[in-house]
């Protein structure tokens, strides 16, 4: 049977890093993963147990395609926690992780062909969701000046109908500031174009609070999610928030796709939505975790990184050791056990020279982790 155009996507490289460290531990291996981006923690226990109680007492069936009313609530309610944003719940829709949230939004918003650009280093998915949808991706590479984030001159003489950005980014955690993020949002409103904001990384901050597209403009479109902050990856659930004029539309959409996201995940979500204090304390985990990496990388040979103001990454400049970092990568699983994941993922055109650490594990597991690392780069003559 034939394949379609469409569907030629390039692999995930970071799930082929998971698929050789599950091999490595099949065999008997003791793999530190620095490789994914998942909280190593499971779902709010408030959570696991809501959906307990509900797998006794509710047949848990399809709800509506926008999602459970209390949970649009709910998550309404959270903008005014913590931004101070009046967000009227019928503006969100629940959505089977932000992966079925960026599917929803990119055929809501654009037409086959339509621009959408793109900075890189970016989560690798955009391009490739967009390309699956027979849209054109325009990437605008960053710089370090500007902390890998997009500023309104790269976009300069750049043509496009969409521009997506993340803050924290995936993968080097910087933030985009109020100032910095009303610039980039007024120059493509400037351009008549639909601005996307993808806020999965919000909660896991250090030093200040993270900034919503929405404390500047109602007509934007954000992406979350509950897999990060709230610890609920495998669950597939998320949100989007929308102008007025774009509900229906998505909804349609949501209809069609997935009739609604999992009503057993959008229980567990609800609860976990009061489960702050569960969720801080793992915050406080990434914090210490986020210390050790910045003051152990440079150490041990990995000197060009920019300390993060959120997620839980740490995006290296390998270029000066390797111009191929999936060999590279590939050389450290195999030889030190620990598996990180190669730049290429983010950015085709510089991403051969950059590894992205996670450090979204147990303290345990990162301490172990970086004396194997700085014990490989002793033995290959980078470190003395």
């Amino acid at each position: 049977m034939r394949n379609s155009r469409r569907g030629d996507v390039d692999p995930f490289i970071v799930m082929d890093v998971m698929e050789k460290a599950r091999q490595a531990e099949a065999d008997g291996r003791h793999i530190i993963h620095m490789e994914v981006g998942q909280p190593s923690t499971p779902a709010p226990a408030a959570a696991r147990a809501a959906l307990a109680r509900a797998l006794e007492q509710d047949s848990l069936g399809y709800t509506v395609a926008l999602g459970l009313p209390a949970l649009r609530e709910k998550i309404a309610a959270l903008y005014g926690e913590w931004y101070n944003v009046d967000l009227d719940p019928a503006r969100v829709v629940v959505t089977p992780g932000s992966s079925g949230g960026f599917l929803l939004a990119f055929s809501a918003l654009f037409d086959q062909g339509d621009r959408v650009a793109l900075g890189a280093p970016g989560y690798p998915s955009y391009r490739q969701i967009l390309r699956a949808l027979s849209l054109e991706t325009v990437e605008i590479e960053t710089s370090a000046e500007n902390r890998l984030q997009l500023v309104p001159s790269d976009l300069d003489g750049v043509e496009f109908d969409g521009l997506m950005v993340a803050s924290p980014s995936n993968p080097s955690g910087t933030m985009l500031d109020e100032p910095a993020l009303r610039a980039l949002i007024e120059a493509t409103q400037d351009k008549g174009a639909a601005f996307l904001s993808d806020e999965i990384y919000h909660g896991i901050e250090y030093d200040k609070k993270a900034v919503t597209a929405l404390q500047i403009s109602d007509d934007v479109c954000v992406i979350n999610s509950f897999s990060k902050y709230f610890s609920m990856t495998g669950w597939r659930a998320g949100w989007l928030v929308l102008p007025e004029a774009n509900l229906r539309q998505v909804e349609r959409l949501a209809q069609n796709m997935f009739i609604c996201a999992p009503h057993a995940s959008q229980v567990a979500a609800l609860a976990a939505l009061d489960c702050r204090e569960e969720l801080d304390a793992n915050l406080q985990v990434y914090t210490r975790n986020r210390a050790l990496m910045v003051d152990t990388l440079p150490k041990i040979g990995f000197d060009r990184i920019a300390p993060p103001d959120g997620a839980f990454y740490i995006y290296a400049d390998v270029s000066a050791l390797t111009t191929d970092s999936v060999a590279f990568a590939t050389e450290i699983l195999e030889q030190a056990g620990v598996a990180v994941t190669p730049g290429l993922d983010f950015d085709k055109g510089r991403g051969a020279g950059t590894l992205r650490f996670s450090y979204a594990r147990q303290t345990s597991d990162i301490e172990e982790g970086l004396v194997r690392l700085g014990q490989f780069m002793r033995d290959k003559g980078h470190i003395e």
